[in-house]
Formats: structure tokens, sequence, C-alpha cells
């Protein structure tokens, strides 16, 4: 109501006289960008996992052997709604690990020799230096129950 006073905003009236137009303000977006703002602010872009862009970063050890287990995992992960991405670049496993923690993704999975014989994962939890090793289903129970209770 104050911005086409502010502006110093008018119109020939039919009468001939300058009248101050009532502006009706509707801010979708604005909602929207102040949420987005909030919610970076109070987690410093350490979303939680149900809302975090890239919710699993695949990292094989050496692109040759592993990405074909990489990519089915990634099909594993995707039918159960995961967002899924795999470091097929050529760079070394700590640079990888580094810039999947730099994006601020939750679950780092090392898919390794032990990970492709075994059937199992390596992941690394976002701001934590411990490597855990489940199966498959278990990394699966866990996220899912993760997102379920909203932590």
């Amino acid at each position: 109501m104050q911005l086409p006073g502010r502006f110093n905003c008018t119109y020939v009236d039919s009468d001939g006289t300058k009248k101050t137009p009532v502006m009706i303000h509707r801010a979708c977006f604005g909602s929207l960008e102040r949420f987005i703002g909030i919610i970076l602010e109070n987690t410093a872009g350490n979303f939680p996992l149900w809302l975090t862009p890239v919710q699993i970063q695949l990292l094989p050890v050496n692109a040759s052997i592993h990405l074909e287990f990489a990519k089915k995992l990634k099909e594993k992960f995707e039918e159960h709604k995961f967002r899924v991405e795999i470091d097929e670049t050529e760079e070394k496993l700590g640079y990888k690990m580094r810039q999947a923690q730099l994006k601020k993704v939750p679950y780092i999975l090392v898919i390794g020799d032990n990970e492709m014989n075994n059937n199992t994962v390596s992941y690394r939890k976002h701001g934590e230096s411990e490597a855990i090793t489940v199966s498959i289903d278990e990394f699966i129970i866990k996220l899912e129950e993760e997102i379920k209770s909203m932590k």
C-alpha cells in the first residue's frame, strides 16, 4: 500500500485530478527465496537428507574396474527414489572425496574390490571421518528410516 506513494505514482482520474493508485502486491517467488535463504542460513548448507539435491555420491576407486558395479548401485538406489551421482573422473580418490565433501553430499560411498566382491557399501557420512561398511540393503533401510524421521 505504501509503494505507489513512495515512487510518486499517480494517474489522472476522470474528473481531472491526480490520484495515487492502489497496488496489489503478490510475492510468490519472494516467499520461496526467503524460505531458501532461511534454510541455507540455519543449516549452513548442510541440508537434511530428504532435501539435499544429491543424497549419495558414488566414488569408484578405479573406474575401469569398479564403474560397472557403481552403475548397478546407482540404479538400485534410484529404484528407491534416492538422488545419486557417480564421480567418473580419473582423479585420485582423495580428491574425489574432498570434492564430495565440499558439495556437502550427505553420504559418500567408496566403491572398491571389497565392496564389489562382498556386495556391500562403505559409506562416510558428511562431517564424520569414520567409514562404515554394511550390506546394500542395510544401507537402503538406514537412509529410508532417516528420511522418515526427518533428521
